[in-house]
Parts: structure tokens; C-alpha cells; sequence
């Protein structure tokens, strides 16, 4: 697959990580070849094949931003971008359950150290899902802990996990103690997975259902999500990087965004490579020799070197804020949310601009540019990357207006 010139790299510097940083990445780009051979057996079983989970595990990524303490990498919340980059030009639908994944093991750092232990003390490499839909879930607070009920949709991967990050509205019999949002950390025996992901985009997520009919949920192993906020949460007097200072929900759409990049990135190589070969059905004229084309090819790029900028700047500052103990305000919170949605939509422009450049040619199951627009198209679904919501709470907050976004 051939490559246009990239932006160039502005890689935090990570000290004596830097070079198990960049081992990690070219690992993942290693696996490209295979993730495209896999993409359509990846697409009919609707979620990812065992040696594709393996070749993950084995390589080490979903543990980018696990605590060392427990023999994760402790990577810069970049990982999460920077890998999901690589994997997606691969295949979007296994980029995505790698960030998903990996970065639970990146939250489960902020619980209570016994709900660390509980998860990792049995097993380090275990998978954990999640639903962060909080009216989803009805919790109500009783002796010792909680008691969960509720129906999850969008539980990506959730078959290949042990455990699962189910967020929920808790419920008080006293009015003036408002409305609070957790996050249960619950055994896959105290769940049921609803085989309900027949979709067109990422098909092989296995963003599957999972419902609750009732569990008791210990109170260490839930964590408010306003201890999330950015700052020490639970987990601090064990896991003092700051990675497990960043404010989890304004940097959210960041777990995610490196998908639609690698996507978005894939696409615009392929079509170039076409490009430089093809010649028009029409009148047999070199397909690169026209300007239309060329014009095509520096709008997408820009967009997706715009985009990535746009994505590993905002997480390395937020790295560089925890470290200086600095909680960003509300303003800034929400432009993350804002930059976050705004650099997915372009990554979604450049594959609809290059898919209608593409023809007939783009029609083709055979081929990956039509699997590339409906995984594209699929990211941008996500409520995180709805430039709408992200762009009206922005809008009001930058007007003196309260934040609508209550976990922020």
C-alpha cells in the first residue's frame, strides 16, 4: 500500500520509553497486511477472530496504557490515538475494539486499588467491555455497595471479555442529593450478552446488548464519574503517573478518534496508489494526469494531516497539563470535546470525498474502499464525534452558559 507524505512527527518525548513507544507502534503496523487479508472473515462473524485477539495480546497493545505495576506499557494517553492510527489502516472494526479495550485497562488504574486487584490479581490480560450510556442503567445505593439494573447497547467486544464498565444513573430516596453518575465494574456472570450487532459499519466489533437484571455491586468496585474529573481518583496512591490524572470524559472521544484516522488514512493511500496506475473506462486517459484527481488527493490529505495534528496535540497537552497538576476548566473540557468531534467529521469528509471519486470502482464488496466508507461513516455515528452536541456545548459554555455534558 502506498503512502502520501505524512505530517511530520510530534511524538511526546517519553524518555527511556521513547524506544519501547516506538517498537509498539511498528508492531501494530506489522499487522497490517494480515488485518486486510482478515477484514471480510472479520465481517462475517461480526466480531474478531481468535487469532486476531491473539495477535493483539501477543504484541503487547492492549495493555499501551495498563500500569506498570501489573506489567502493562504505562504509555501517554497518545498510545491510544497513535496505535488505533496504525491498526485502522488495517481494518477500522479491529482498530476499534483495540481502543476500546486497551483503554479499560487505562480506567480500571482509577478504581479502588481492590477492584485493581480483583480484575488483574487473577488475570493481567484479561479483556473488559464496556457501555458508557448512563440512563441506560438504574443503580440504587444500599449496604455496602449497589444494586444494578438496566439494558447496555454498543458493548463493543464485549464476548471476548471477562468483565465490563457499565455506566448508570444512581438513584436517591433524598432529592437533595441530585443526580449521580457511576461507573460498575461487573463479572460477565452478573450479565447477559444479547446477540443484536448486525450492522453496516463495523460489523466486526461485536458491539453486542448486555443487560442486568439485577446484581449487587460492591462499592469499591464502582467509581463516581466525578472522580474522573481530572486530578487523584481512587486509584492514585497506587498508580501516581498522571496518566490516571487526565480527565477520563473530556478526553473520551480520544479513545476512539485514532480509528477514523487510520481509516481515513488507508483510504486516501489506496486511492493514490490507483491513482498513479489507473486509466479512465471513458476515454483510456491516466486517472493521475487529471487535475480533479490531483485536487482530490490534497484536499483528503490535508483533512486527515489536519486531523491527526489536531488529535495527538490536544492529548499530549492534556499529558503535559496532568503532569503540572493542572485541572483544565470547563472551556477547555469542552473544546476537547469539540476538537475531538471536529477531527473525526474530517476524516469522514476525506473518505466521502475520495469514495465519490472513486466510481463505479468503489462499489465493489471485493474491494476496501466500500468497507472503508461504512466504517467511516459508522465512527462518525458515535454520540462523541456528533459535532452537533459537542459544538452546541462548546457554543453555550463560551457564551456563560452551564455545560449541558454533566460528567465533564
Amino acid at each position: 500500500m502506498a503512502s502520501v507524505d505524512r505530517t511530520p512527527d510530534t511524538s511526546p518525548a517519553m524518555g527511556p520509553d521513547h524506544d519501547a513507544y516506538l517498537a509498539m507502534i511498528a508492531r501494530a503496523k506489522a499487522l497490517v497486511p494480515k488485518l486486510r487479508d482478515r477484514a471480510s472473515r472479520t465481517e462475517e462473524l461480526r466480531r474478531l477472530p481468535p487469532e486476531t485477539e491473539r495477535d493483539l495480546h501477543d504484541a503487547g497493545l492492549f495493555r499501551v496504557v495498563q500500569p506498570k505495576r501489573v506489567g502493562g506499557s504505562e504509555f501517554d494517553y497518545v498510545a491510544l490515538v497513535d496505535c488505533a492510527d496504525a491498526l485502522g489502516q488495517g481494518d477500522a472494526s479491529v482498530a476499534w475494539n483495540f481502543a476500546n479495550l486497551a483503554s479499560h485497562h487505562w480506567m480500571l488504574g482509577m478504581f479502588d486499588r481492590r477492584a485493581q486487584d480483583e480484575v488483574w490479581g487473577k488475570d493481567a490480560n484479561t479483556l473488559i467491555a464496556s457501555s458508557f450510556i448512563f440512563p441506560a442503567g438504574r443503580a440504587r445505593k444500599v449496604d455496602g455497595g449497589y444494586l444494578l439494573r438496566g439494558s447496555w447497547p454498543f458493548s463493543s467486544g464485549v464476548e471476548s471479555c471477562e468483565w465490563n464498565m457499565l455506566a448508570s444513573v444512581v438513584s436517591s430516596d433524598d432529592e437533595a442529593d441530585g443526580i449521580e453518575y457511576r461507573i460498575f465494574l461487573l463479572n460477565k456472570r452478573d450479565y447477559k450478552v444479547k446477540d443484536t450487532w448486525n450492522a453496516a459499519g463495523l460489523r466486526g466489533t461485536g458491539s453486542n446488548d448486555v443487560e442486568v437484571a439485577g446484581a449487587f455491586v460492591a462499592e469499591h468496585m464502582s467509581v463516581s464519574a466525578s472522580d474522573l474529573a481530572g486530578g487523584p481518583t481512587p486509584g492514585s496512591s497506587v498508580n501516581p503517573n498522571a496518566l490516571y490524572a487526565l480527565p477520563v470524559f473530556s478526553l473520551f472521544p480520544y479513545v476512539l478518534s485514532g480509528v477514523a484516522l487510520g481509516n481515513a488514512q488507508a483510504c486516501l493511500d489506496d486511492y493514490v496508489e490507483i491513482a498513479r496506475h489507473r486509466v479512465s473506462t471513458y476515454n483510456r486517459a491516466k486517472i493521475g494526469d487529471m487535475q480533479s484527481t490531483q485536487i482530490k488527493i490534497a484536499e483528503a490529505s490535508a483533512k486527515v494531516d489536519t486531523a491527526r495534528l489536531l488529535m495527538r496535540s490536544n492529548c499530549i497537552a492534556a499529558m503535559t497539563d496532568a503532569r503540572r497538576y493542572h485541572i483544565p476548566h470547563i472551556a477547555a473540557k469542552t473544546r476537547l470535546r469539540r476538537d475531538g468531534a471536529f477531527s473525526v467529521n474530517l476524516c469522514t469528509e476525506a473518505v466521502s470525498l475520495l469514495f465519490a471519486a472513486s466510481g463505479a470502482r468503489s462499489l465493489f464488496i471485493s474491494g476496501a474502499l466500500q468497507r472503508q466508507f461504512r466504517d467511516g461513516h459508522a465512527i462518525n455515528s458515535h454520540l462523541a464525534f456528533n459535532f452537533d452536541a459537542a459544538g452546541t456545548n462548546y457554543g453555550r459554555v463560551a457564551l456563560g452558559l452551564p455545560s449541558e455534558n454533566l460528567t465533564l
